[in-house]
């Protein structure tokens, strides 16, 4: 009896066409607010990179490059160290230690110190979903070769 792909069940991608909205939008708010309360930039880019993950193992690997190319991960995982970086090159420039963020040039040290924070848990989250993307894929190759 032959074996049916994952991508030929109707029920599992219309389940997943409907979860992974919702999947990202609560990986969004994890990230978002992470420096509040549980969760963050790590937590939030793994929910984020799962539901790509996701993706993948329901429509196949040849519809998931297409929807995020190796060239689209590999720039998000650079563009989310860069993020994180540059603020933290930023505190440095405006006179205090590496990720200082009342330091940022920004009206006042508390709106500093949130905008800073946010933007570190962007950054990590874009870096660490995009990661989890490239190591899928490159795993998922190795096992076709």
């Amino acid at each position: 009896m032959k074996e049916r792909v994952a991508k030929d069940h109707i029920i599992r991608r219309v389940i997943a066409k409907i979860l992974i909205p919702f999947i990202q939008l609560y990986a969004l708010y994890v990230i978002a607010h992470g420096e509040l309360g549980p969760g963050g930039g790590f937590q939030g880019g793994v929910i984020l990179g799962s539901s790509i993950i996701l993706y993948v193992i329901v429509f196949g690997i040849e519809e998931g490059r297409k929807r995020i190319s190796q060239k689209v991960s590999d720039t998000l995982t650079s563009t989310g160290v860069l993020l994180y970086a540059g603020i933290g090159v930023l505190c440095l420039l405006a006179g205090g230690a590496y990720l200082e963020y009342s330091m940022l040039p920004l009206p006042t040290h508390k709106l500093a110190s949130g905008l800073g924070i946010y933007g570190i848990e962007i950054g990590v989250g874009i870096t660490v979903a995009a990661v989890m993307i490239t190591l899928f894929f490159e795993t998922a190759r190795r096992e076709d070769d």
